[in-house]
């Protein structure tokens, strides 16, 4: 038996939709899966928790032990970008202030200062091992985010960022660029060899 679910078993999910290449650990939760929607060549290995509202785009890795919390608001991992193990991304949080109740237990109307604002992660962007990225935040396009960080604002694009709350540390080269020209050259040659 695979570590990955097979295709009859996936499109048991009930997920929104998904493309070709689709792999999911056996032991992924999903907790809404008609509001994940997944581009071509995503992979969310064992022990990630999805929640609320998640869109990935095509060629995508969620490491182990992630958790993406979209709520109503939403999480956007664009193609090409990554999560490392034991990442949390959360597009809703409580109020930890005092002027709300909080728990996911507690009706809504009691918890008016709750806070739901969506997450971007762009074309290319990495976030490493054990980083936390909390709601209204963009990573944009090729920003990389070190491990063990906490992303509190939105990041440059092509920036290198690093710590709590994470700050630029320097520029990201854009090799990555002409690495995927390459990647959808090759990709083309393959499919006409068919």
């Amino acid at each position: 038996m695979s570590n990955f679910l097979d295709e009859d078993e996936l499109a048991e999910l009930g997920i929104s939709s998904y493309g070709k290449g689709v792999l999911i650990g056996r032991h992924a939760i999903l907790y809404s899966p008609s509001t994940l929607v997944l581009g071509d060549y995503v992979r969310i290995d064992d022990f990630t928790i999805i929640s609320g509202k998640v869109t990935l785009g095509s060629y995508i890795h969620v490491s182990q032990f992630c958790g993406l919390y979209g709520g109503e608001a939403g999480i956007m991992m664009e193609d090409f970008s990554g999560l490392s193990a034991k990442c949390s991304v959360y597009a809703v949080s409580d109020d930890y202030t005092g002027h709300s109740m909080t728990n996911p237990m507690v009706p809504a109307r009691y918890k008016p200062t709750a806070i739901s604002k969506s997450v971007r992660i762009g074309r290319h962007a990495i976030v490493g091992c054990n980083s936390v990225v909390l709601p209204g935040v963009e990573i944009p396009e090729g920003a990389a985010v070190g491990s063990l960080s906490c992303v509190t604002r939105s990041l440059e694009p092509w920036s290198i960022n690093i710590g709590t709350p994470a700050k630029k540390r320097s520029d990201r080269a854009k090799d990555v660029l002409d690495l995927e020209k390459r990647f959808w050259l090759d990709r083309e040659r393959e499919l006409c060899d068919c």
